[in-house]
Formats: structure tokens, C-alpha cells, sequence
């Protein structure tokens, strides 16, 4: 299966909370809590470009912060693509959404903590999303 890039952003504020995104998803006929994330487009040169425009179109957050914490296959068995992992930190809210008309998102702001607890209640279940914030603690020091 043939996919462009994708990109996954831990951001996370400077009271160390995260920025989610709770939206439908049909696969699973729910609507869930996920990290902000999407597809690297033509006009984004670097992974990090379309990392930070995902984050201010899906949440209105930026940073000047953002760093690549790993690169995931989705699936290596049959996905052609890769998706960058990104932190970003000490974002704030400068803009509304910007969302495509198919989407509808509501901003969740939730503690470090408790997002990890909401892994361990199958909350919080999205795989490359589970691996980014994996990546993130991993840079921050708190594994």
C-alpha cells in the first residue's frame, strides 16, 4: 500500500501538558483521543514543516521547539511510507483550527501523566501514536 509520509507530534505545554485531538475514527466506529498528525504535503520541504503545520491546523498550538525523536514503518509488511516523530515544547496557542471540511476535532489538553494511564486503560490505543510518545519520554529523560 502506497501512502506519503506521515508525521506524529508529542507537544507538549509548559505546564507539561499534552495537546490531543479527539476525533471519529471509522475503522473503529469511536471517537478517540490521538496525538496531532497527518501526511507530509508537496509544499512541505521537511518533515518537521508539515509536523508543525499539523499541529497549528489541528490545534491552533505552535512552538519554536520541535524535535525529531525517531522514524516508524507503520506497517513493513505492506505500507510503502514512514512516519516522523516529533516533540515539541512549551507550544502555545496562537490561532484557531484549520480544519479540512471533513474533519471535526475537539483540542483536549490532558497531563503527561495521565495520558500514560490512559494507555494502560486501552484509552489511548493508536499504535504509531503510542511509539511517538514512546519516543518523546525517551528524549525528555522519564523512562
Amino acid at each position: 500500500m502506497e501512502y506519503p509520509t506521515w508525521v506524529n507530534v508529542v507537544a507538549l505545554t509548559k505546564n507539561q501538558e499534552v495537546v490531543l485531538v479527539k476525533q471519529y475514527r471509522h475503522g473503529l466506529k469511536k471517537t478517540i483521543l490521538e496525538l496531532p498528525s497527518g501526511a507530509v504535503e508537496t509544499e512541505d520541504v521537511l518533515a518537521v514543516e508539515a509536523a508543525k503545520r499539523e499541529l497549528l491546523e489541528e490545534t491552533g498550538y505552535t512552538s519554536n521547539n520541535f524535535i525529531e525523536t525517531g522514524i516508524l514503518s507503520p506497517n513493513p509488511a505492506n505500507h510503502t511510507n514512514l512516519t516522523h516523530c516529533f516533540l515539541a515544547t512549551d507550544v502555545e496557542r496562537v490561532s484557531d483550527l484549520k480544519l479540512d471540511v471533513t474533519e471535526q476535532i475537539d483540542v483536549v489538553l490532558l497531563p503527561l501523566e495521565n495520558l500514560i494511564q490512559l494507555i494502560d486503560n486501552g484509552r489511548f490505543m493508536q499504535t504509531l501514536h503510542i511509539s511517538s510518545l514512546f519516543f518523546a519520554l525517551k528524549k525528555l529523560d522519564k523512562l
